[in-house]
C-alpha cells in the first residue's frame, strides 16, 4: 500500500477547472463527516494531505490529488449537510452529479457511508446515481472503529438492504483510526484505477 507521492492539484467549483486528458479518477462520495478526508489521508499515509474539520461541510470544492502520477483521487463534497442555504446545497448537488454523468476521466467511485447509522435519504440517491451512469464501486463503510464485534453484521445488513450494492460492488469495513479494511479499499483503487489506464 505504500504511496511514493502524493500531491494536492486543484480544488475546483467547476468542471472547467479540473484537469483534462489526464490520470484516471477514483472519486470518493459521501454525506458531510463521513471520513473522506481521512481515509484518503490513512490511505496516502499523509497525515495532512487533506484537511480534516469537526465542521461538517467544510469541502465545498472537487479537490484533486495525484497519486504516484499515475492516478487522481477526488474527494467530492459532502452532501447532506442541512445548516447551509438550500441553493447552495442544490449547487454542490448538481456539481456533484454533473460530475459522474460527464467526467471522462472518472474509473469509479469509493462510495461511503457511516457504520453508525442506516444510510441517509441522500446516501441512497448517491448510490442510485452510481448505478444509473453504470459506475464502478466499492462501499466503504466508515468509523467501524465505534461498532463492536457484536453489532456489525446488523449495521451491515441494514446497509446492505437500504442501498441495495450489485453483486459486483465490494463491502468493506473500514477504519481510519485503527486502519482496518484499508488494504482492501487501497487495492480495489489500484485495480480499478490500472484498469482504465490500459483501456486509455
Amino acid at each position: 500500500m505504500r504511496v511514493k507521492s502524493a500531491e494536492f492539484i486543484v480544488g475546483a467549483v467547476s468542471l472547467g477547472q479540473l484537469p483534462r486528458g489526464g490520470l484516471p479518477e477514483i472519486a470518493l462520495a459521501g454525506r458531510s463527516n463521513v471520513g473522506k478526508s481521512s481515509l484518503l489521508n490513512r490511505l496516502t499515509d499523509r497525515k495532512r494531505l487533506a484537511r480534516i474539520s469537526r465542521t461538517p461541510g467544510k469541502t465545498r470544492e472537487i479537490n484533486v490529488y495525484g497519486i504516484d502520477g499515475r492516478f487522481a483521487i477526488v474527494d467530492l463534497p459532502g452532501y447532506g449537510f442541512a445548516n447551509v442555504p438550500t441553493s447552495v446545497k442544490a449547487k454542490w448537488n448538481a456539481l456533484i452529479e454533473s460530475y459522474l454523468h460527464e467526467r471522462k476521466e472518472l474509473a469509479g467511485i469509493v462510495h461511503l457511508v457511516d457504520a453508525r447509522h442506516p444510510p441517509s435519504r441522500d446516501d441512497v440517491q448517491m448510490h442510485e446515481w452510481i448505478r444509473h451512469f453504470g459506475l464502478a464501486a466499492l462501499l466503504a463503510v466508515t468509523k467501524a472503529d465505534k461498532l463492536s464485534r457484536d453489532r456489525r453484521p446488523a449495521a451491515l445488513r441494514t446497509i446492505t438492504d437500504v442501498l441495495e450494492p450489485d453483486a459486483g460492488t465490494p463491502v468493506v469495513l473500514f477504519s481510519a483510526v485503527t486502519g482496518e479494511g484499508a488494504d482492501a479499499v487501497w487495492s480495489w483503487i489500484r485495480k480499478t484505477a490500472e484498469a482504465e489506464r490500459r483501456r486509455s
